[in-house]
């Protein structure tokens, strides 16, 4: 099937338009104990830096989520990981931010994990190594954010989804085939 897919879209590639604004901006999703075997999840991110995608993954988690939130909560500090680390890199090419990085998440639940220290009491079997993504809010690194599912764009990297679907969120990653693209460059 993969191979199949991979054939009929040999000519798509990432569109990046000029002139677009140069912030970098984050979606981060789970799916929650997406396998069944050893009901582990998978959580996925993708950033842009203007109009399309330059970053993204979609890893196993390595522990058992309890909740989707606790999913959630552990691809959120996954993409931060991710955008500090794009951060440090794009001031090396002299594109400094002097704003937290907007990272978008679907789950209310695990953002105000990450925000408010009261809900260590139902989050304390999280392991601590995630835990720092409360410090990267509070240091103004990134900003956790709320959005839509439906305007959820890294849910191409966890979910299965209908054709229409993930037509939609690729064309939002910038992903577009190359008889479409005109006076932009391509990658």
């Amino acid at each position: 099937m993969m191979c199949k897919y991979i054939q009929g879209t040999i000519d798509y590639r990432i569109e990046y338009v000029a002139g677009k604004s140069t912030l970098l901006i984050g979606y981060c999703d789970s799916d929650w104990s997406g396998f069944e075997e050893d009901m582990k999840s998978t959580s996925g991110y993708a950033f842009s830096f203007g109009s399309g995608a330059f970053s993204w993954a979609s890893v196993k988690q390595h522990s058992v989520a309890l909740s989707t939130a606790e999913a959630e909560y552990v691809s959120a500090a996954e993409a931060t990981t991710q955008a500090i680390w794009l951060n440090f890199v794009l001031e090396d090419f002299g594109e400094e931010h002097t704003t937290a990085t907007t990272v978008f998440c679907d789950n209310t639940s695990a953002i105000a994990m990450s925000k408010n220290p009261v809900f260590h009491q139902r989050s304390k079997h999280i392991r601590r190594k995630f835990h720092f993504i409360r410090d990267a809010i509070q240091n103004g690194e990134i900003n956790l954010v709320c959005c839509k599912g439906e305007e959820q764009i890294a849910d191409i990297f966890t979910k299965a989804l209908s054709k229409d679907r993930f037509s939609y969120l690729r064309s939002l990653l910038g992903v577009k085939s190359a008889n479409t693209l005109e006076g932009s460059v391509e990658m």
